[in-house]
């Protein structure tokens, strides 16, 4: 990938973020869902600056647990459900009185979003085994850790600061 096809470069040149994605499903064992979570990755560094809700992919778990929230979901496609999460958050959040803790001024992205929605499932099988799905086991158990040292990507520009109000401590 790296030495005989220059993936890098590609990656590097890439106009957008579906466009850097194509470059990487292309490669054996690299399925839609792997390809997004490694650009995803990729432009949290310093090497792209793709906008984050230009593309998304909906992962397995992300599918699991859309279906657990929504009865219908109509002519939508699940990334339509994750675009609409993201356009609407501020308003929902409004609308159901929840005091959401943004970073900085950082609004939850796509993948965040879809993040949530594979959150939701790995919650629904632990509490409510009834909710039948093709999976069961849950991959890693919660351990509570003592103290936790949040790091995020430089360029979101997140002022740490402003969190000092956080307890860190989770006790």
């Amino acid at each position: 990938m790296f030495i005989e096809d220059n993936i890098s470069e590609k990656i590097m040149n890439s106009k957008n973020m579906e466009a850097a994605f194509n470059h990487l499903k292309k490669y054996p064992l690299i399925g839609n869902f792997m390809a997004y979570q490694l650009v995803t990755d990729i432009n949290y560094s310093e090497v792209t600056n793709f906008t984050e809700t230009e593309f998304t992919v909906v992962g397995p778990g992300s599918i699991r647990g859309i279906k657990k929230c929504f009865y219908e979901i109509g002519n939508m496609r699940k990334e339509d459900i994750i675009k609409w999460m993201y356009e609407h958050q501020e308003e929902e959040f409004k609308r159901l009185g929840i005091k959401f803790k943004k970073l900085g001024e950082r609004k939850l992205q796509y993948i965040d979003c879809q993040g949530l929605f594979c959150e939701i499932d790995k919650y629904c099988r632990a509490k409510f085994p009834e909710l039948k799905s093709n999976r069961v086991r849950i991959k890693k158990k919660y351990v509570k850790k003592d103290k936790i040292d949040f790091f995020y990507p430089p360029k979101w520009d997140v002022n740490l600061n402003a969190y000092k109000d956080i307890d860190r401590n989770y006790s």
